[in-house]
């Protein structure tokens, strides 16, 4: 008996593997010249020869983000032939590349619809850089937790994934709506939005935290809903509702853990007007952290 074979590694599933792999491998490298091509700029002279911080950190943001949806699409169980995990591995990556694109421009035009993205990050505007590259992590977090929640290869399946995927897009306007309206009322009615394009990047990392925390709160609500492929409706009513409670709580619950682990720190003071990114990182680790620990409650 060899090593591989003590540990359950066939030669048939090591085979998957490293289909998976080049597969995946692939994919993430189409990503980063997808960044270019979308925007209609030579990516690695933005990189390399521009030095563009800004574009380095979008595309890291989508590179991460598919990498997070492939791991949805790798199961780690053998197909029954190399033919059927190339094309479920490619249509389940291709599919998750498609809506990260697609969510990143939803959350362009309609999110954050007071500026053109990629003219800031063209600029080399980090701070909206920074809010780009969390709403494609947030994003595929989402896809990610639909891919495991249905698991199958079939038109109900990207029906299904496809429909929390846009309730996911419209949990992220909601928010956004929230945390402009909560900027607005400490900043005499001043735009959230505007504020990034003057390049704040405290005030983005803080938002970023809630953007990433809110798509790992959606991830917890996934464990509550049963994947019936022929129920789009009651599919959809079910995502809407949990995610619109899971909001409802993740935030309440960051509300008190901030007060408590920056007790005697005045936030708004900090992040908005002193742009203190020290203090609006540690707000973004507390957000995150209390969507970790919520949706391992709950899992």
């Amino acid at each position: 008996m060899t090593f591989f074979q003590e540990y359950g590694l066939t030669q048939h599933l090591a085979i998957i593997l490293a289909i998976d792999l080049t597969i995946a491998i692939i994919l993430l490298a189409l990503m980063r010249y997808l960044q270019g091509w979308s925007i209609k700029v030579n990516s690695s002279a933005e990189l390399a020869e521009r030095d563009n911080f800004a574009f380095g950190i979008s595309t890291a943001g989508a590179i991460a983000a598919l990498g997070i949806v492939l791991t949805g699409a790798i199961t780690g169980e053998a197909a029954p032939s190399y033919l059927t995990e190339a094309i479920g591995m490619s249509a389940y990556g291709l599919f998750g590349l498609v809506l990260i694109k697609l969510g990143r421009f939803l959350h362009d035009k309609i999110a954050l619809n007071e500026f053109a993205k990629n003219d800031e990050i063209l600029k080399g505007n980090v701070s909206v850089a920074v809010v780009d590259a969390a709403a494609a992590i947030a994003t595929a977090i989402i896809i990610r937790a639909v891919l495991m929640w249905a698991e199958d290869l079939t038109l109900d399946t990207f029906i299904g994934i496809f429909s929390a995927f846009l309730i996911s897009q419209l949990m992220l306007v909601i928010l956004t709506r929230l945390r402009e309206k909560r900027y607005a009322k400490r900043n005499q009615g001043a735009s959230m939005q505007q504020a990034l394009t003057q390049n704040q990047i405290a005030l983005a990392l803080r938002h970023s935290g809630y953007m990433i925390a809110m798509a790992l709160s959606f991830k917890a609500a996934s464990h509550f809903i049963v994947y019936d492929p022929s129920a789009h409706l009651s599919n959809i009513i079910s995502w809407c509702v949990f995610s619109l409670i899971m909001l409802v709580v993740l935030s309440l619950l960051i509300a008190i853990v901030k007060k408590l682990v920056l007790a005697g720190i005045n936030l708004a003071e900090e992040v908005e007007k002193q742009h203190n990114i020290g203090i609006a990182a540690v707000e973004m680790a507390i957000s995150i952290a209390v969507a970790l620990i919520l949706t391992a409650l709950m899992a």
